[in-house]
Formats: structure tokens, sequence, C-alpha cells
């Protein structure tokens, strides 16, 4: 049986990110400067534009569907539309992927081994990277 989406969000998460680990929150640099930088409209397409680079690569491999939706595999242009547009739950069996329209970084919820190692070689293809946040 699938997990309902606020089950999915309960879950164990993995981060899809334009940076390679967590910022520490007393870390030196500029770190709230740099993400506004990538929240500006051109730069903030292209880092969406890999997003969905990375979910259509995986529907080659994956079944998915969008939201609570039981369609599987909706066409790629659907899916860009609304990647694009809003917040979005991308479905694969009993894991999910949150993608925000307004955000640099995508939520990997509740991954088996499998689908975590296939989606951290697809986001490395895209100049992304997979990380588990720390608390």
């Amino acid at each position: 049986m699938k997990k309902t989406i606020e089950e999915l969000l309960q879950t164990p998460y993995w981060i899809i990110d334009i940076l390679p680990k967590q910022v520490p929150k007393d870390g030196p640099g500029q770190y709230f400067a740099i993400a506004d930088f990538f929240l500006q409209d051109e730069n903030l397409t292209a880092v969406k534009q890999r997003h969905l680079n990375l979910i259509l690569k995986l529907n080659c491999y994956r079944d998915i569907s969008l939201d609570e939706d039981e369609e599987r595999n909706p066409p790629p242009e659907q899916i860009a539309d609304t990647v694009f547009r809003r917040y979005t739950y991308i479905r694969t069996e009993d894991a999910m992927l949150l993608s925000e329209p307004d955000d640099t970084h995508m939520t990997l919820f509740n991954p088996d081994e499998d689908l975590l190692d296939l989606v951290k070689m697809l986001a490395a293809g895209e100049g992304l990277f997979v990380w588990q946040p720390q608390f």
C-alpha cells in the first residue's frame, strides 16, 4: 500500500542541493548573500532546470506520479510545467521528492537504498549533491 504524502513527510529525508553539504549555523562566509544570489530569477530558473532534468531522468528508471494523482508517468511537458509553477510532490513507489518552485533544493523522502543510489548518480550528473541534514 502506498504511503500518503503526510506519512512520507514524517520519514527520513535527504536534501538534493547545489551545495555539497549543510552549511553550519556559525560558519564563516556569506551564505545568505550567496543564497539570495541563487534565488534571483535567471539563476533560480537554471537551478530548477537541473531539478527538472533529474526528475525526468529518474522517470526513465522509475514510474512517477505527481501529488496524490494516480496517473503514472505524466508527459514530460506536464512535469516541467508543474515543477516550475508550484510545490510538487513527485511520487515513486513508497518514496517522494518535494520540489518547491522558489527554492534551490529538493527533498527526497523515504528512499530505499537503490533509489537513493540512483538519485545520487542523477544528481551528480546535474552538478547537484545529496546529503542528509545534521541537527
